[in-house]
């Protein structure tokens, strides 16, 4: 006789310990920020209350189980088009200008409220719903289903794409493309459509980084690019000869990171001012305090939420949820590589974010979002249990 039994797990305890560490490292890292920073804001009280505002964000995905997050991926979807449509077209006393980017709606009591944060993660449900109904549709591969199937993740990562370019903002642009990347490569299209395609792309880049470099006057001329948008790209390279200006950011934080060394001056000892250290630039407050090690030990911690999130993902037996852990896990990669590699010069300065770890009420709300969808594959994870008997 066989019979048959479930268990469900309720709460992943791993990723519980994992976000608290993650919560310490930020009120650590806020608490010096703040102490010299040019505003005398408390963010670190802030931060707490969007920590606390995120936990009940969690509580309240976890109740979703699959069905339910199907049935409202396209309407969260839809919400989050309106969102950054009515964004473009919405009065400046709704909607302001800030450093040149009308990317906020101002909420009374709560400040500011980025609405691209949030649909970050409905574009990695709208994904994980197209490839999962695709499969079912089409059990047999084909060239012809793998191309179609290619199209419609385009056509869903493209239409908030464009709206997000017309802010403009080139870091959430960048994430929007690093989630469709993530989710193409996991979806099963065949190579022989991918590789021809992204050689093209980096045939396309490659020629757009030569013109930037040697021949800008064809770019201004062909394609209206600014001269200003050129300094990002030159004080990146050759942050010293620009640092009175488009450089200043970089050279500082280099400076602050690299005299923290080994094993940093010690919590509350910096000396170098760096504007903005309390969100794009926690990195570096945490270099030159902590050092190598103390930068080691936080990197360390997103290696540990990605490996856990990975675990998560190859438990399951829900495609649909094993697509949605890839789309948070290219989210919260290129959020911490472009956000760590901006600090150190290896990459060009963006608005990103540190994941759980910048000041920051929309981009922690938006990544507690994300972290709510794992929490719910777990609750609602059930582990057959299969024994015999006489």
């Amino acid at each position: 006789m066989t019979s048959n039994k479930y268990t469900t797990s309720k709460l992943d305890y791993s990723l519980v310990f994992i976000l608290l560490l993650l919560f310490l490292s930020s009120c650590i890292a806020i608490y010096s920020a703040q102490a010299s920073g040019q505003y005398n804001e408390n963010f670190l009280v802030k931060q707490i209350v969007w920590y606390v505002v995120g936990g009940g964000i969690i509580a309240a995905v976890m109740q979703l189980d699959s069905d339910q997050l199907r049935k409202l991926t396209w309407y969260m979807y839809g919400f989050g088009i309106f969102l950054l449509a009515f964004l473009i077209v919405a009065p400046s006393s709704i909607a302001p200008v800030i450093n040149g980017a009308k990317s906020w709606f101002k909420v009374p009591g709560m400040g500011s409220l980025q609405p691209s944060e949030f649909v970050k993660i409905f574009i990695i449900l709208a994904l994980s719903r197209v490839i999962d109904d695709h499969h079912q549709k089409n059990p047999n591969k084909t060239v012809q289903s793998d191309f179609w199937l290619l199209i419609k993740l385009g056509v869903v990562t493209m239409v908030p794409l464009m709206l997000v370019m017309q802010q403009p903002d080139l870091g959430t642009s960048l994430v929007f493309l690093a989630i469709l990347l993530g989710m193409i490569f996991i979806s099963g299209i065949s190579w022989k459509i991918l590789v021809p395609i992204f050689s093209f792309g980096i045939a396309c880049i490659g020629t757009i980084f030569y013109f930037v470099l040697w021949k800008p006057e064809i770019l201004e001329k062909y394609l209206g690019v600014k001269q200003y948008q050129f300094g990002r790209i030159y004080s990146w390279l050759d942050p010293y000869n620009y640092q009175s200006s488009a450089g200043y950011h970089l050279t500082k934080s280099l400076l602050a990171i690299g005299s923290g060394q080994t094993g940093g001056k010690g919590y509350g000892n910096r000396e170098v001012y760096l504007p903005e250290s309390h969100t794009d630039f926690i990195f570096s407050v945490v270099g030159e305090e902590f050092g190598f090690i103390g930068a080691s030990v936080l990197i360390s911690l997103f290696f540990l939420l990605i490996y856990h999130i990975i675990k998560v993902a190859m438990e399951t037996k829900n495609q649909f949820y094993s697509y949605i852990c890839v789309g948070v896990i290219s989210m919260i990669t290129f959020h911490v590589f472009q956000n760590i590699g901006m600090t150190i010069g290896v990459l060009p300065i963006t608005g990103i974010p540190l994941p759980f770890i910048s000041y920051g009420g929309s981009a922690l709300m938006g990544n507690m979002f994300a972290l709510g969808l794992i929490f719910s594959i777990r609750y609602h994870y059930k582990k057959y249990m299969f024994s015999t008997t006489a």
